[in-house]
């Protein structure tokens, strides 16, 4: 009996060293896919800043064309500004009409 309970004992702790092992290689392995996915994501961030300043010095570069355009042509300039503005009031009594005409009834 005490053989019996000797080999079993045996078995377990041979059971235990092989888990604890496998344990070890799932944990470098994980460990090592992290790894990977901070240096991808290290990249990817570096990729958009990058295409982030460019992009903004675009529209930096169009900023300043569309104001020296203005300052050229100021009478053009506010002609454009006054008619959008009553595009959008227009748009916006329009609108307001509709959702105002439709409450009460």
């Amino acid at each position: 009996m005490a053989d019996i309970v000797e080999e079993m004992r045996d078995s377990l702790e041979e059971q235990i060293d092989e888990l604890r092992k496998e344990m070890s290689r799932i944990s470098r392995s994980i460990a090592e896919g992290a790894e990977d996915a901070i240096e991808e994501a290290a990249d990817l961030y570096e990729q958009g800043r990058g295409r982030m300043r460019r992009t903004a010095r675009g529209v930096g570069d169009q900023i300043h064309f569309a104001a020296d355009v203005a300052r050229e042509n100021p009478v053009t300039t506010a002609t454009v500004l006054s008619t959008v503005a009553l595009l959008g009031l227009a748009a916006g009594l329009m609108l307001g009409g509709m959702f105002a005409g439709g409450s009460r009834r």
